[in-house]
């Protein structure tokens, strides 16, 4: 299965998981399974802004790093530009927080609410470099798109 048609069969997934959720802590927990479960990346989760920081939310993969300033790594840049943010190579991105040494690309896709304010990130990393292209960030995207009204 390509990786668009794993989006295409995800994407209706998370949907359904999300659909009628008051669950803000489990659908973040749920769509982080889901998309570990469909694309296997070494690290998928969420950083929620709080307190003018991103708090490490739900996540699937090894332990991560608690929070993460306005600005700051990949996540922080994300959550300032409110844009997905592609990397492939996380040594050449200035300012790149190192929660793992065994992250080598990273893509950040930033959650916004009903009013368009970015409430959260979606981060996921991959072992390899040069992992992530324009499939997962059109597919990424939609799934952010769906977290929106949360």
């Amino acid at each position: 299965m390509t990786k668009k048609e794993k989006y295409e069969e995800l994407l209706p997934q998370i949907e359904a998981l999300i659909e009628g959720e008051t669950n803000v802590v489990g659908v973040l927990a749920n769509v982080s399974a889901a998309i570990r479960s469909s694309l296997g990346y070494f690290w998928i989760g969420f950083y929620v802004v709080k307190n003018d920081v991103l708090q490490l939310g739900p996540f699937q993969g090894d332990v991560a790093c608690y929070t993460i300033p306005f600005g700051k790594g990949v996540c922080g840049a994300a959550w300032e530009r409110e844009e997905t943010v592609v990397v492939k190579d996380v040594e050449e991105f200035p300012g790149h927080i190192a929660c793992s040494s065994l992250s080598r690309s990273e893509i950040v896709v930033p959650v916004k609410d009903l009013a368009g304010i970015v409430w959260a990130v979606l981060d996921i990393d991959s072992t390899n470099l040069a992992e992530f292209d324009e499939t997962d960030k059109d597919g990424l995207e939609q799934i952010a798109a769906l977290l929106s009204g949360l």
